[in-house]
């Protein structure tokens, strides 16, 4: 008797965990669309207070609008303290953290406003002439760096005014477009205008005036390509000091320093040819870190941190001697690590986000520090950090920071600086979450063809069943120096494909950062090299599992991807039943000439395709294997991509086509690299889902 009477009171337990797990659905395209994306936290000067900001979306509009939130450092009075009709950006608190400061459209273009802590009387700023493009205060709040747009180039119909109706352009130099737009004839440069009473005083000082170049870095620089010394005496800047040809085969950005008193301009990092952007100073004002890359005209090379000292004379304890030190030094030199971003904690101590093993983790650089390099992480998990801001409040210091995994969009969380520990204090998306069922996140490490180990992600179906057998696809990814780690996606998104029924195999392949400089440098020049069977050795050992149906397998991707996909539809013996491609690179020639930033291309493909002495990109390009392809192909290809252009996607479809393989053609006019719009990302997942399912599934498509 007591016996059953233990099983009923067991059952009972379990009552409400069965009750919720029922109510629970799948994460589905429209409630994916249905979340709030959380971004740029920013701590007030007393530590006190947090705001950040929650994009919403709109699909019937195909609008989104952002609003600005405030809350205590822990999550209490949150309240929002913008309007959706101002859809406010980039806010930050003013320095004296007395108001706060945000951007808004206006009809002269995007303006700076100031408003109370409550979100009232928010009063115009700036009043420049088609907008900028953003801005920082100085420490003192008395004068303001902004970046606008400069025209410094004629059109055609300027060089010839009897020609006024014509929309042509004669270009004598590359990068003449880039990422996603043709060049404007404008220049971004940076101004510095005085402050008075919450206005500018007089005419603003363009730092970088008749220069053709840009700050912030193009095309996806920002606000932390400048900053002001703490005194406001000096303003740091990133910018690529070259043009034409030479730009786009160039990655040698600098790190400037412009002296408010004297007005002169010094080069900080010119002993370097590669890239350095982000300068920050430190609190006393005698030294500038920024991040930095060694090798020059390569882009995804390893990040360091350096600093740069402004007084480099040392005092000898001993002797007395003063003598003059290395101005720069690396910090990072030994921390096989690449860094996405950084601060400043006191004059010596720097706090910042490294890739490691598919996470991005916060790490602080103490000299004083017993532990390796002198680097000690401060969190630890399968998670991914990415923009925070920190501050010290009564000598306490207090870390907040956006956080976020595969199975659970970005949110706010503050850090314990003492034991790494985290708590969440904005929760955009918990009514939505708490009735969305996740499917589990396994992390394997994979036997490599060559002995190494690879970090694979395993993400199963909400309500797996290790009893059945389940389709699955190799997801392939894009860079092609990118980490597979624990972000969040709005498009390829993990939790989506296994809510279809799929199970997805994520590997983090030769030629991705955070597990040392040897592996992320792997890929160049060998694009259908050890990356390739990389993919296949991930697939295969998942594949190997009683619960994977290896006759359903896909492989899909974007960008290196997108290649990824059209090699391996040459390549893979069959082993695929579906691919989907996606912004990918199919003919790495044509590629070659038609491409905008040529420093990638000429880097990872170890020059051009006509002065080759040796196998490599070019020799496995895609193109080349087509008489192989025998699997059914979904194209995906956007318009305004410039990156990989429009026509690698259109030679793909007509390949697959020719050949006579079921395949699809997927075309946005009004996409770049990425899909950004609701409803075209609405269209992409549903397309996307209905192509796997036909092949995948043997459900039929819809007419």
């Amino acid at each position: 008797m007591m016996k059953y009477m233990r099983i009923f009171i067991f059952l009972i337990t379990l009552l409400p965990f069965m009750a919720t797990s029922q109510e629970q659905e799948k994460l589905s395209i429209e409630k994916l669309w249905k979340l709030n994306r959380v971004s740029e936290p920013q701590l007030s000067p007393d530590g006190k207070m947090v705001i950040y900001g929650v994009r919403t979306y709109d699909v019937k509009s195909n609008k989104s609008t952002n609003i600005i939130y405030s809350c205590t450092n822990n999550g209490e009075q949150l309240k929002p303290i913008s309007t959706s009709k101002q859809n406010a950006s980039s806010a930050r608190w003013r320095p004296d953290g007395k108001k706060i400061l945000f951007l808004s459209n206006t009809e002269s273009g995007t303006q700076l406003f100031e408003m109370n802590l409550d979100g009232t009387d928010a009063n115009q700023i700036t009043f420049i002439q088609d907008g900028i493009n953003g801005y920082q205060y100085s420490p003192d709040g008395k004068k303001l760096a902004y970046t606008a747009d400069v025209k410094l180039d004629l059109e055609v119909k300027e060089i010839y005014p009897d020609l006024d109706k014509t929309n042509a352009r004669i270009i004598d130099g590359l990068l003449y477009r880039h990422w996603d737009s043709w060049h404007d004839f404008k220049y971004s440069h940076l101004f510095i205008a005085d402050l008075e009473n919450g206005k500018i005083k007089g005419n603003p000082i363009d730092i970088m005036a008749g220069e053709k170049y840009d700050c912030p870095l193009q095309p996806h620089g920002g606000d932390d390509d400048y900053s002001w010394s703490k005194d406001g005496s000096m303003l740091a800047y990133s910018c690529k000091k070259e043009i034409g040809t030479q730009a786009a085969y160039s990655t040698n950005s600098d790190i400037y320093v412009y002296n408010l008193k004297d007005k002169s301009t010094f080069n900080a990092s010119f002993r370097n040819t590669g890239y350095d952007r982000a300068p920050q100073f430190s609190p006393d004002g005698s030294k500038l870190a920024w991040l930095s890359m060694k090798k020059p005209g390569y882009e995804s090379d390893k990040i360091n941190l350096k600093i740069f000292h402004l007084k480099p004379i040392n005092t000898d304890e001993k002797s007395g001697i003063k003598a003059a030190v290395e101005p720069v030094e690396n910090l990072t030199s030994n921390f096989d690590y690449t860094i996405e971003e950084f601060q400043w904690m006191d004059n010596s101590k720097v706090m910042f986000i490294a890739v490691k093993e598919a996470t991005k983790n916060f790490f602080i650089y103490d000299p004083k520090s017993k532990n390796i390099n002198n680097i000690v992480q401060l969190t630890k998990g399968e998670q991914d950090f990415t923009s925070f801001s920190f501050g010290m409040n009564l000598k306490k210091g207090i870390l907040i920071s956006c956080r976020t995994r595969i199975d659970f969009p970005t949110e706010v969380f503050s850090i314990d600086l003492n034991t790494g520990k985290e708590k969440q204090i904005s929760f955009t998306n918990s009514e939505i979450l708490k009735n969305t069922q996740m499917g589990r996140v396994e992390k394997r490490w994979i036997k490599a063809t060559d002995g190494k180990q690879i970090l694979t992600w395993v993400i199963y179906p909400p309500d797996f069943d290790a009893t059945k057998k389940y389709p699955t696809l190799l997801y392939c990814q894009g860079g092609p120096q990118s980490p597979v780690s624990q972000g969040f996606s709005y498009r390829w998104n993990f939790q989506l494909m296994a809510a279809n029924g799929y199970i997805v195999v994520a590997p983090n392949r030769r030629g991705l950062p955070g597990f040392g400089s040897e592996w992320n440098d792997a890929i160049q020049g060998d694009y259908g090299g050890q990356c390739m069977k990389d993919y296949i050795s991930a697939i295969d050992a998942v594949s190997a599992e009683p619960f994977v149906n290896k006759d359903r397998l896909g492989a899909v991707g974007a960008s290196f991807g997108g290649f990824s996909v059209y090699w391996l539809a040459g390549h893979h013996e069959r082993k695929f039943k579906a691919f989907i491609a996606h912004c990918g690179m199919f003919n790495m020639e044509s590629w070659y000439g038609s491409t905008e930033e040529m420093f990638f291309a000429q880097n990872d493909n170890i020059g051009p395709y006509w002065s080759q002495a040796h196998p490599n990109n070019f020799d496995s390009s895609p193109h080349k294997f087509v008489q192989n392809w025998n699997t059914p192909i979904l194209v995906i290809h956007n318009e305004k991509d410039f990156r990989v252009p429009i026509t690698q996607g259109m030679e793909a479809f007509t390949a697959a086509q020719t050949m006579g393989v079921p395949s699809k053609f997927l075309y946005f006019p009004d996409e770049n690299h990425w899909v950004t719009k609701p409803q075209n990302s609405i269209l992409w997942q549903r397309v996307f889902f209905e192509w796997l399912d036909q092949w995948l599934k043997d459900i039929p498509q819809k007419k």
